[in-house]
């Protein structure tokens, strides 16, 4: 039987590149997008739901899917309220899950960050933490988060800062050897491939994906 995907996040570098294999992917025969920008040229077996998902419930009655895949995200720049970032970054994925689990979706990915820790005395690690501690506790079946570290690819949206970065960090990226390997750089193809994998095979009882993980996933054979 052919499978219906809910995307969220599919303007973003890692949800363009996933929504571009479920599109190819003909185990998916209606993929539903949920955000506050209408994405142009797309196929019939997409449908787009456009609103404010900061009050995702108000989308309950349409979200209806067999697996979410949620690639929400921000950065300080974008959004340097903190308020706003946390109604972002925690609010969509954990008001998601809660969905999802009200609507019995068995499969749900959420893109996080490696250094994620609800403890964290850092806002952004905070944040990922207190939100991947919250969407485990809606207790869905298949739940897979993924930790990405820094992620690589090529952004429509130019960082100059963010690109120099990119650049430094992958010129010392052969000293990351051992338990250093997972902080490398997580290309963003490496992990919307790996996000379909696991939505696909359901096989890993592990729930935490880290970014070392991620690549080597992504090597797997996607049937």
């Amino acid at each position: 039987m052919k499978k219906t995907a809910i995307v969220l996040g599919a303007t973003g570098l890692t949800g363009s590149l996933l929504l571009q294999l479920l599109i190819e992917d003909e185990r998916y025969e209606l993929i539903k997008l949920f955000s506050r920008k209408k994405i142009t040229g797309l196929p019939s077996k997409v449908k787009q739901f456009i609103g404010n998902v900061i009050e995702l419930e108000t989308f309950k009655n349409d979200f209806t899917a067999d697996e979410v895949f949620c690639c929400i995200g921000t950065t300080a720049k974008k959004t340097p309220n903190k308020e706003l970032y946390k109604s972002i970054d925690y609010g969509i994925p954990v008001n998601a899950a809660k969905l999802a689990k009200a609507n019995q979706i068995n499969t749900f990915l959420v893109v996080s960050a490696l250094g994620a820790n609800a403890k964290s005395n850092i806002f952004y690690n905070k944040t990922k933490g207190e939100m991947e501690r919250d969407v485990l506790q809606q207790n869905i079946g298949n739940t897979y988060i993924l930790q990405p570290s820094i992620i690589g690819g090529n952004r429509n949206e130019i960082r100059i800062g963010e690109k120099i970065g990119l650049t430094l960090f992958k010129i010392i990226q052969p000293l990351f050897i051992g338990k250093l390997k997972k902080y490398k750089i997580t290309e963003a193809k490496d992990i919307a491939n790996t996000m379909v994998i696991l939505a696909n095979s359901k096989a890993l009882t592990e729930k935490i994906i880290t970014s070392d993980y991620i690549k080597e996933i992504s090597k797997t054979k996607n049937n």
